[in-house]
């Protein structure tokens, strides 16, 4: 009997080590070099209109369409996104909210350290908030992933200072899965860093004009 009650620790203790080793690898964040590797290949920006691109969103989620294709087949919102260097980030918020829980924070602190590589110092980025087809209605999804995109701007810049205007954030709800074929799958909850245009160079000093010489009257005739 002791060598079976023994025995059966032994698996309860290997069993929750287990489990325990499973969910920190869930959670393991990504490094610096992986985030820079999947963003540092800009070669041109696209043309999206973030501010008409936000208004779409919201008119599409709220749109009650009788021949709505359903989700597996609905068309991107805005499939020119898909050519610009992206990373998904695995961050987890509280159930309908866009608060970013405690073991995600090592995440967002990554994607801060690789937001100020060498590499990526001369670039704008969106922060995309996506979520998966569930119960809620399109228009609370779009919302939601509006507010959680704003959240991770926020952290970037309160937390971790990075200039806000780095970072644009947008959120898609429903509008563009990541993955079409499983609406429901968590995959489209993840939420992309995208680098999205290079910024602005500074205009050169100009040295001050010289003035123009001054022209001679011609001379008085007597």
């Amino acid at each position: 009997m002791r060598a079976t009650g023994h025995a059966t620790l032994a698996i309860g203790f290997a069993l929750g080590l287990a489990l325990l080793a499973g969910k920190a690898g869930a959670q393991t964040a990504p490094t610096r070099d992986d985030i820079v590797g999947k963003l540092n290949h800009f070669e041109e920006a696209v043309e999206v209109d973030i501010p008409a691109l936000k208004q779409q969103v919201m008119e599409r989620a709220r749109a009650r369409i009788k021949n709505d294709p359903g989700p597996v087949n609905r068309p991107l919102i805005a499939p020119d996104l898909a050519k610009l260097p992206a990373f998904n980030a695995q961050i987890q918020f509280d159930a309908d909210t866009p608060i970013i829980q405690p073991e995600s924070y090592q995440t967002v602190g990554r994607i801060a350290d690789a937001l100020v590589h060498a590499s990526l110092l001369p670039y704008t980025f969106l922060i995309v908030g996506h979520v998966e087809s569930n119960s809620k209605t399109r228009e609370a999804n779009a919302i939601l992933s509006q507010r959680r995109a704003d959240a991770v701007r926020d952290v970037l810049v309160n937390t971790f200072k990075i200039s806000t205007k780095r970072l644009v954030p947008i959120g898609l709800g429903e509008e563009q899965f990541l993955d079409r074929a499983k609406p429901t799958s968590a995959v489209n909850g993840q939420l992309q860093i995208m680098t999205f245009a290079k910024l602005p160079e500074d205009a050169p000093a100009r040295p001050a004009a010289s003035p123009p010489p001054a022209t001679k009257k011609p001379a008085k005739r007597h």
